[in-house]
C-alpha cells in the first residue's frame, strides 16, 4: 500500500507540474508560442508621369541611293574616283572613249550646216515668185512654198541630230547623279562597257541622314492609338513627330536623336505587321546600310502611373502580374496590368492605387493573407534595397 501511494502522489506532482508549464509563457519564437506578424519591406506607391515608349527593330538604310550605269557604248578610258570616298552630284566618275561619238557631232553639224543652205535657197526662191506676182503661176509659187516648208522640216531634222550627238558625247563622262559616298567599281580601265548592260558601274550612297525601317504590329497599333483616346497617354503636341533613340549592335547608345518620317498605310495581309521610318543625323557614318539596330519610339508619356519594382512582381498560373500589398495589417494580392518597364520598374496603368504599400522584401516569409507589419525600404536604381528589414528591426525593438 504505501507504494501504490508514492506513485500515485508523483503522478499529481507531475500533472501539476505539466500544468504550470503550459500556463507559463515562452519566449518570442519558441514552439508552441502564438505566432507574431511578419516584418517586410514596403515600398508606398505614387503617380507620376512615366514616358511610354515602344522598342522595335529595325534596318539602316541609305536615304539616297542611285546606281551608276553608262547610257552609251564604249571603253572606259579613266577613273576619276577613290572607292568609298565622298562624291558630289555632277562630278564626273568615268569617262568613256569618245572619238567616235565626236564624229558623230562633225557629221551632224555638217547636215545641218547643208541643210540650213538649202533653207536658204528655198526662202529666196520663194520671195522672188511672190514679189513676180502675176507674173508666176499659182502652181509655180505652191511648189517654192512647200520646197521652202521641206527645207526648214531637213534643218529642224538636222538639229536634232546634232544635238542627240551631242548628248552622246557628253554622256561618255559618267557622272555622279546625287551627292554621297561612292562604293567599289565593277569596271576597271579598259573595260567595254555597254548602255543596255545590267551591271552598274558602282552606287553612291547619301547616308547623312541615314534612315532606319522599322517594323510594329497592328495589334500595337490599336493599343496605342486606344490608349491615346482614353487619355491615357499624352504626346508631345500637334505636328511634333515622334522621337526616336537608337540601340547598336554592340549595346551602346546611338549619340543622335531621330524622328519618324514615314508611317506606312498598308498592313502586311501576311504577317499583319506595318513598316515605319525614321531618320537620323549621321555626321560621322556610324550608321552602316544594312546595320541591324534596336529603336525606342517616345510616343509620349502616361500622367498616372506607378513604377513597381521588378522584384516585388510575380507571376500567377494564367501569367498575369501580381503583387502582395500590406492593406490592413495583411499581405493582399493584387492583378497588375502592365505596359512597359523603365530601368528595374514595371509600368503599371491598373491594379495599384496611391498610397499602396507594395511588399519588396520579406516575400519568402508570407503569402496571402499573412500578418505583416511594413516597414517603409528604399531601392537603388539598380533594383537593390539598400534600408534593410535587418538594420530596421533593432530599432523597431528599441
Amino acid at each position: 500500500m504505501v507504494v501504490r501511494f508514492r506513485s500515485g502522489l508523483l503522478a499529481i506532482a507531475c500533472l501539476a507540474f505539466a500544468s504550470a508549464a503550459q500556463a507559463q509563457p515562452g519566449p518570442p519564437g519558441a514552439p508552441g508560442a502564438a505566432a507574431g506578424p511578419v516584418e517586410v519591406g514596403v515600398v508606398t506607391m505614387h503617380p507620376q508621369a512615366v514616358p511610354f515608349t515602344v522598342e522595335l527593330a529595325g534596318r539602316v538604310t541609305a536615304s539616297q541611293e542611285a546606281e551608276v550605269r553608262p547610257q552609251v557604248g564604249g571603253i572606259v578610258r579613266t577613273i576619276n574616283f577613290r572607292e568609298g570616298a565622298q562624291v558630289q552630284a555632277g562630278d564626273i566618275l568615268y569617262e568613256i572613249d569618245d572619238a567616235s561619238y565626236k564624229a558623230s557631232v562633225a557629221v551632224a553639224q555638217a547636215a545641218l550646216e547643208r541643210a540650213e543652205a538649202s533653207v536658204t535657197s528655198a526662202q529666196a526662191k520663194y520671195d522672188r515668185y511672190v514679189k513676180l506676182g502675176a507674173n508666176v503661176s499659182a502652181s509655180d509659187l505652191e511648189d517654192a512654198r512647200i520646197a521652202l516648208v521641206q527645207a526648214k522640216a531637213d534643218a529642224a531634222s538636222a538639229n536634232a541630230s546634232l544635238q542627240a550627238a551631242e548628248i552622246n558625247l557628253d554622256l561618255t563622262k559618267v557622272k555622279a547623279p546625287i551627292s554621297g559616298l561612292i562604293g567599289r567599281s565593277a569596271v576597271t580601265q579598259g573595260a567595254l562597257v555597254t548602255a543596255a548592260q545590267t551591271t552598274a558601274l558602282a552606287t553612291v550612297r547619301l547616308l547623312d541622314p541615314a534612315y532606319v525601317d522599322l517594323v510594329d504590329t497592328s495589334i500595337n497599333l490599336l493599343r496605342i492609338r486606344a490608349a491615346v483616346e482614353a487619355g491615357a497617354l499624352k504626346g508631345g503636341g500637334p505636328g511634333q513627330p515622334p522621337a526616336v533613340h537608337l540601340t547598336l549592335e554592340n549595346g551602346s547608345a546611338y549619340g543622335e536623336a531621330g524622328k519618324m518620317t514615314l508611317t506606312d498605310v498598308v498592313v502586311s495581309e501576311s504577317t499583319g505587321t506595318f513598316s515605319l521610318r525614321a531618320s537620323f543625323p549621321n555626321p560621322r557614318r556610324v550608321l552602316l546600310p544594312g546595320m541591324f539596330v534596336r529603336a525606342k519610339v517616345d510616343l509620349g508619356s502616361n500622367p498616372r502611373a506607378f513604377l513597381v519594382p521588378q522584384r516585388a512582381v510575380t507571376f500567377d498560373a494564367n501569367g498575369n502580374p501580381t503583387v502582395l500589398v500590406a492593406e490592413g495589417g495583411k499581405a493582399a494580392t493584387r492583378v497588375l496590368t502592365v505596359d512597359g518597364s523603365v530601368d528595374n520598374t514595371w509600368i503599371v496603368t491598373a491594379g495599384i492605387d496611391e498610397g499602396d504599400q507594395v511588399i519588396v522584401d520579406g516575400l519568402q516569409k508570407i503569402s496571402e493573407g499573412s500578418a505583416v507589419q511594413p516597414l517603409e525600404v528604399t531601392i537603388d536604381a539598380n533594383g537593390v534595397i539598400r534600408q534593410s528589414i535587418e538594420a530596421a528591426a533593432p530599432a523597431a525593438g528599441q
